[in-house]
């Protein structure tokens, strides 16, 4: 199935994935574009309309689904992709910091998945979710993140086995994306490195096809496998990526002196 001439709901739609994914579905659909920023959204057809949301709150994604409503009959489609991450050492005691990543990266995504299923009430619907490939493996650096879609990966495989009839889930998986999303150009990406347009073409793919999950690099499905049988393999990437984490806090180190 081809997604065309649906209604969509796009979050995290000014940057990265998300932007690429808006140029991919622009042309043929109605868009709600949501982000904190939309200085990239211009330039679009009248059937891209931005909105600006922060979504980690429950106001917020109530208001999100009360505009939507209003511009739309119904959702078809509500692509959940907005998402931050922090490059740190989790070892500061910060309430608010990790609360804060939780509300944006999981638990707007389980309410929203809560308020679609009551929008769709019966009727045909897809939620595309964001979720990361560290969603599955832990890396050094990126433990507060990697905690956020560890959960939304387990909520995402619970959900599915009580999720109404009417209701398609799929999921994506990337690796590093060459976007703003590494917020620093000090901090060396986990390899492998992926383009976001590539990878906002395999999850409108994997959308369109209704695919459970969406693994846009290849070389991680494989080493997944490679990783369970030889666990020595995995241990050895994980060094070399913090490695990568011990020479980016010696970077910072100079830089304060």
């Amino acid at each position: 199935m081809m997604i065309v001439g649906k209604n969509i709901v796009l979050t995290g739609a000014n940057s990265g994935i998300g932007l690429e994914t808006l140029k991919l579905l622009a042309a043929d659909n109605t868009i709600l574009a949501v982000d904190l920023n939309t200085d990239n959204l211009s330039g679009f057809d009248d059937n891209v309309i931005p909105y600006v949301c922060d979504i980690s709150s429950q106001e917020n994604v109530d208001k999100l689904f009360e505009h939507a409503s209003s511009v739309f009959e119904k959702i078809d489609v509500f692509i959940a992709n907005a998402g931050y991450m922090r490059y740190e050492r989790f070892d500061t005691p910060d309430w608010n910091k990790t609360e804060n990543m939780f509300r944006t990266n999981t638990i707007s995504v389980m309410y929203t998945y809560q308020k679609y299923v009551q929008h769709l009430n019966g009727s045909d619907g897809i939620l595309a979710i964001t979720i990361s490939a560290m969603g599955k493996m832990g890396m050094p650096a990126f433990t507060l993140y990697s905690a956020t879609k560890f959960a939304l990966n387990g909520f995402q495989e619970s959900v599915r086995l009580e999720k109404p009839e009417n209701l398609t889930i799929t999921c994506l998986y990337p690796v590093s994306t060459d976007t703003s999303f590494f917020y620093d150009d000090k901090i060396e990406k986990p390899y492998p490195v992926q383009t976001p347009d590539l990878v906002a073409k395999k999850f409108v793919k994997g959308m369109g096809k209704g695919r459970k999950k969406v693994n846009p690099c290849k070389m991680f499905v494989f080493a997944s496998g490679l990783f369970k049988v030889l666990p020595f393999t995995r241990t050895m990437y994980r060094n070399s990526e913090m490695r990568k984490f011990q020479r980016y806090e010696e970077r910072l180190k100079n830089n304060m002196d």
